[in-house]
């Protein structure tokens, strides 16, 4: 079985596993290349401030998906829900906020509509989670055509409590807390990222959790003759990853100022790239936190960067991501099996 888990102390030998990873190693060297060219070929944007802060608004919205998909894929299984779960969910949060603080509303309304919507929005997203779990785990149906029927049933519901329409005029405090900015340049929606981040973190190296999330993915059999909670383990999982689409939900709730059924239709395919591409093995088992970051950034980066050339229509960025996709796949695939080792190999002696 091999894990992810690295020593509790001697940071530095910390940070030397970590760029021991191949994929975490290939993944810096490919941002390095990218803010090089960057900053060659659009030096105005790169240098603004403006750029960088918009990207941190940006990505929380798909990276918080993918560190939930990621929880389900270290599994062995996979999470195709988790857009219909964060619209179904900023759906549901606004509509409860606009019936506590109805337009002209005073500002403690506003609050209470503000910590009622988080807290409802959080719960539901775990109610979904722990759905595809039950289904995953007791129903024992293939994760990938549970979490598919489950998108289209929570978009579903998503279609039919908003008609079909976006629900807004939220109350200005959700805007206020939500889009404000700490020391007037780091925005809330990237702290709430980082937490998301800093408590996968957490629960992968230093609970039993993370340990026995590694352990089912490697080996169900072996994890389970040894006395692991099958059940129980997964359902916590996708439960997990329910909560992280909710919290992704309530970004775009922020970002748009307004929830529909259909908002970001291609943040399914963006988060699985950025699991795949940060060097989750689909089969379950294998990972890092730090492969899923750095592949957030890496696309976050190239997506500006696309911005800034008027030529580039955003109607390429679906193709752009289904190649990479399916470049990796392969790579990974072939890296997979030694042929990188054996032709390193035979070039040495070659030499």
């Amino acid at each position: 079985m091999t894990t992810t888990m690295i020593p509790t102390s001697h940071t530095p030998r910390v940070l030397k596993g970590v760029l021991r990873d191949a994929h975490v190693a290939r993944l810096a060297a490919v941002l390095l290349l990218l803010l090089v060219f960057f900053a060659v070929v659009k030096w105005q944007n790169f240098s603004s401030i403006v750029t960088w802060q918009a990207m941190a608004v940006q990505f929380p919205e798909f990276g918080l998906l993918a560190l939930g998909v990621m929880l389900t894929m270290v599994l062995g299984g996979i999470d195709l829900s988790v857009v219909g779960t964060a619209n179904m969910t900023a759906i549901a949060s606004a509509m409860l906020m606009l019936q506590i603080a109805p337009a002209g509303s005073g500002s403690s309304a506003g609050f209470l509509a503000l910590g009622a919507a988080v807290a409802f929005s959080l719960v539901l997203g775990a109610v979904a989670g722990a759905l595809n779990g039950f289904l995953v785990a007791k129903v024992r149906i293939p994760a990938i055509l549970v979490t598919l029927g489950t998108f289209e049933l929570f978009t579903g519901i998503g279609l039919v409590l908003s008609d079909g329409k976006p629900i807004s005029g939220m109350p200005p405090e959700y805007a206020y807390v939500m889009g404000s900015r700490i020391a007037g340049y780091v925005p809330m929606v990237l702290v709430i990222f980082v937490i998301g981040a800093v408590l996968i973190w957490f629960l992968m190296n230093r609970t039993a959790f993370g340990t026995k999330l590694y352990m089912l993915g490697s080996n169900e059999t072996a994890a389970t003759l040894s006395g692991l909670k099958r059940t129980s383990l997964i359902v916590r999982t996708y439960m997990l990853s329910g909560l992280f689409a909710a919290s992704a939900g309530l970004v775009m709730l922020a970002n748009y100022n307004s929830a529909k059924a259909d908002y970001g239709t291609t943040y399914t395919l963006l988060a699985i790239l950025i699991v795949v591409l940060g060097g989750i093995n689909p089969n379950g088992g294998t990972g890092r936190l730090a492969g899923i970051v750095l592949a957030v950034i890496v696309l976050q980066v190239l997506s500006s960067l696309l911005n800034t050339f008027p030529d580039v229509s955003n109607f390429y960025r679906p193709l752009i991501w289904g190649g990479v996709l399916l470049l990796v796949i392969v790579v990974n695939q072939w890296d997979g099996r030694g042929n990188l080792s054996r032709m390193l190999r035979w070039r040495g002696r070659a030499s």
